[in-house]
């Protein structure tokens, strides 16, 4: 269905099946998600680098989907700051703390403090799912915690899953970012394997996607069914981190 007003549609990764060839976005993301290119931010997952360079999804996306060399970009919506990252790490110089991707990330919320913030990569740090936690981004989680982010966004496991707002070291703190791993967009389901901590709810059955409701200081999310069911739905201010309170996290990472 429809959602009308909508600003962008974020997709996670993975977008086609089984690699990022160019004629398979096409021939079959183009006549579904495809209608909604104009709105579309993606990042790519892993399947879309099993096509060498993942030439087809950054040919199909344009623009839109940065430097094909990184595959990591910003934006603004409305009073909000997205960041789009790549966590391919061995295909773009890494994912580490100093590898080029991090740096930029560093600066570039810095340069945007003081806004509501939703960055968003393909491999979740935090997974109950099969693939598990993944600590390859640990060093995007350190910054953004750091910074002030209120939002991450992640796919890989077939599953929804919520989290707590947690540190980059799993432990519940409000002042720090909210995960949301989507990885229900309609190939399969897995299944919730050990549940993590901090996990707050969880479903393997339902394809679906999650709408967010970026205001000018908090954010309402839903987790809507293809039948077009809320399954859950919630409501949080953001931070909206100075910087002043994001150098005084410099202390406090374990």
């Amino acid at each position: 269905g429809s959602w009308p007003g909508l600003s962008a549609v974020l997709v996670l990764g993975d977008n086609q099946y089984e690699n990022g060839a160019l004629a398979k976005y096409q021939q079959s993301y183009g006549p579904s998600w495809g209608a909604l290119l104009a709105l579309t931010r993606p990042v790519p997952g892993n399947h879309e680098y099993l096509t060498a360079g993942a030439s087809g999804y950054y040919t199909y996306f344009g623009s839109a989907a940065g430097d094909p060399a990184k595959g990591w970009y910003s934006y603004d919506l409305g009073a909000w700051h997205l960041v789009a990252l790549n966590s391919n790490c061995a295909a773009i110089g890494g994912c580490g703390a100093g590898s080029p991707q991090q740096a930029w990330l560093e600066a570039d919320l810095l340069a945007n403090l003081g806004k509501c913030t939703l960055a968003y990569w393909h491999h979740p740090r935090f997974s109950s799912g099969p693939h598990g936690d993944d600590a390859s981004t640990d060093a995007f989680w350190r910054t953004l915690y750091r910074f002030g982010a209120d939002v991450v966004l992640n796919g890989h496991d077939h599953i929804y899953e919520r989290f707590h707002r947690q540190t980059p070291w799993a432990v519940a703190d409000a002042s720090a970012p909210r995960q949301f791993t989507v990885g229900t967009g309609g190939k399969n389901h897995t299944s919730v394997v050990s549940l993590r901590p901090n996990s707050a709810f969880t479903d393997a059955a339902t394809f679906g996607a999650l709408r967010l409701t970026l205001q000018p200081a908090a954010y309402t999310y839903e987790f809507v069914s293809e039948a077009g069911a809320v399954l859950e739905s919630g409501s949080t201010a953001c931070h909206l981190r100075t910087a002043e309170r994001a150098l005084a996290y410099y202390s406090l990472a374990p």
